[in-house]
């Protein structure tokens, strides 16, 4: 049988790891020089051994200057498929590879390039929410089934449905306020 207030925290547990995993992303999003969470931070997803793989699984990375990343491949066989993720990431980067590794240079934060940043923060923000909707959605789901097993009366469900949705609006308003402050950080001259 089903505990509506254990049901409630799972939902705000699953919110809470939401906010958790978007300061993870923001922290990808780097203004001035270059620093391997960069990448690692941003998970970025490289299609090799049949499967695709994390880049951190499969390289070393290291930042040799200011501005400049590298990346070392575990195996040389990957290289290519290294570049190809990177290339393709929601960064804009564009690296080269060069013997045994890749360098990715980090551009100048330009106005052009904070804006760009500026949209990738609106965009990890968005994901950050669809993932909030849907614990909203499981936690509604679970309590439309705790109604239905006469768990729930109809009062109990109004008010877990509020609760469910204050929730919501709360971490909702989270976002946000993480969106906002990492942007103003951005367009900091």
């Amino acid at each position: 049988m089903s505990d509506p207030s254990k049901t409630i925290k799972e939902v705000e547990a699953s919110m809470e790891a939401g906010i958790e995993h978007l300061i993870h992303d923001f922290a990808g999003v780097r203004t001035g020089k270059a620093s391997p969470s960069l990448i690692d931070n941003l998970d970025v997803y490289v299609h090799a051994y049949g499967g695709v793989q994390k880049l951190k699984s499969l390289a070393v990375i290291n930042t040799p200057e200011p501005r400049m990343l590298n990346v070392q491949p575990f195996d040389p066989s990957t290289t290519q498929d290294i570049e190809k993720a990177i290339r393709e990431s929601k960064l804009g980067l564009n690296p080269a590879a060069a013997d045994r590794s890749i360098r990715v240079p980090i551009p100048e934060l330009s106005e052009e390039r904070r804006r760009d940043m500026v949209k990738l923060i609106k965009t990890l923000a968005e994901e950050a929410k669809i993932r909030l909707r849907g614990s909203r959605k499981a936690g509604l789901d679970e309590a439309k089934k705790m109604k239905t097993d006469n768990i729930l009366t109809e009062d109990t469900f109004k008010s877990y449905e509020k609760d469910v949705q204050e929730l919501t609006n709360k971490y909702t308003k989270k976002i946000d306020e993480l969106a906002v402050a990492k942007e103003d950080d951005l367009m900091k001259i």
